[in-house]
């Protein structure tokens, strides 16, 4: 099978050698430019979605699929339940109680969310038995009516107020109950019974555990409960799952996928991937310009050839595809050493601790990465599709060269 004209050219044109070092030297520069620079987005965009990856993992960890939050009396109770049971892509179901307080011990005290579980439903919906470093879960229960309820602590919320298992600590609910000496904020002491770490700062810092009963009874919650949570059998339909129960449910009900309890984090993590895109993509543009200079300098020093090629019947546009060839054929390489320079880079940073990062910082100590095929195919994309914007003006400049001075003076 024979190459297309224009190709089988732009080949020879690669092949054969040029008049002095300086356009192989332009060649070569712009081939290691849009290997660097693919090499670099590719690499940087896999680390970037280790850290998202693991950051998602460790939000779903402490939070199930999809939250419903109502204000319950039995019959909503019975019906999310019979709603729920029907549902082919629910996996568990899990009824919690939450509130807000100020926990306080000794001369210390903060806001935290107190949220109360069933720990034989909500281990089904989340993996917090396996956060657990100290105590134990079976703590939260009462072992006698004299003793108070147990709680478990983040570790940063205990480590923030000196508390550890055993020690009492008391919430103090910021509803008011009155009194003959008027209103007095509703407390109660609590028995730390463990210690959790998710590895997400923002639940080790400011979430408490207590029993379903314990925290409905502490903020007088309506029904006992102030909703439900989902584990869903696939966690990539949570959003869509999520707007469809809404709309069976109807008024009265609020659904939430973990997304969107987390909407500002995940968008921030997506534009600040989109931006490192567009920076790094910088590099592979300037890569270009060198392979524009270079085909700039292909067509000075094949000018009497490109006047033959028009005097033997090639056209404008025969002409233009040549070198848009030859620029595709440079990018190309580029891009394809890139991307096995940047595959390679991945497995030795996943592999070997390149760099090593302060565990008790980022709960972390190597760089996770995690390649995204979608990803491979945008950088690709993007190498091929800025080498083919800078042969565009050569090739044009080339096309309209005068064969009759091209052939006199080439």
């Amino acid at each position: 099978m024979s190459l297309p004209f224009e190709l089988f050219v732009a080949l020879r044109y690669l092949k054969t050698k040029r008049r002095g070092l300086f356009s192989w030297v332009t060649t070569g520069i712009g081939v290691a430019g849009v290997t660097i620079g693919v090499a670099a987005l590719l690499t940087t965009l896999s680390v970037m979605n280790g850290f998202q990856s693991d950051i998602r993992k460790k939000i779903v960890g402490a939070q199930a699929h999809a939250v419903i939050y109502a204000r319950m009396d039995e019959e909503k109770k019975r019906a999310l339940e019979r709603e729920l049971d029907a549902s082919p892509e629910v996996a568990a179901r899990s009824s919690f109680a939450v509130g807000q307080a100020i926990i306080t011990f000794e001369d210390r005290s903060t806001g935290v969310v107190v949220k109360g579980i069933d720990p034989a439903r909500e281990f089904k919906v989340n993996e917090l038995a396996r956060s657990l470093t100290a105590g134990s879960w079976t703590g939260l229960a009462r072992s006698s009516a004299k003793d108070a309820d147990g709680i478990v602590l983040g570790e940063e919320l205990a480590h923030s107020l000196g508390a550890y298992v055993g020690e009492t600590v008391v919430l103090v609910s910021p509803t008011s109950v009155p009194t003959p000496l008027g209103l007095i904020p509703t407390m109660r002491k609590f028995r730390v019974a463990g210690l959790l770490h998710t590895g997400y700062y923002e639940y080790d810092s400011g979430t408490a555990y207590v029993s379903l009963e314990a925290a409905a009874a502490f903020f007088k919650t309506p029904g006992g409960l102030s909703g439900m949570q989902v584990r869903l059998k696939d966690i990539n339909r949570a959003e869509r799952f999520s707007r469809e129960l809404q709309a069976r449910l109807g008024f009265g009900f609020t659904v939430r996928s973990f997304s969107d309890l987390n909407r500002t984090l995940f968008a921030a993590l997506k534009l600040e991937k989109y931006v490192m895109f567009l920076i790094l993509a910088l590099i592979i543009l300037v890569a270009s310009l060198n392979i524009a200079s270079n085909l700039i300098l292909l067509g000075a020093d094949k000018l009497r050839d490109i006047g033959l090629l028009r005097a033997m019947g090639a056209g404008p546009r025969a002409v233009r595809r040549v070198f848009l060839w030859v620029g595709l054929l440079i990018g190309s390489i580029g891009v394809f050493l890139g991307l096995a320079l940047g595959l390679v880079l991945c497995a030795v940073i996943a592999r070997y601790p390149i760099v090593e990062l302060p565990a008790d910082i980022y709960y972390l100590s190597r760089v996770p990465v995690h390649i995204d095929p979608v990803d491979v195919v945008a950088v690709c994309v993007c190498g091929f599709v800025l080498a083919l914007l800078a042969t565009l003006y050569p090739a044009w400049r080339a096309s309209r060269v005068d064969p009759i001075e091209a052939i006199h003076y080439g």
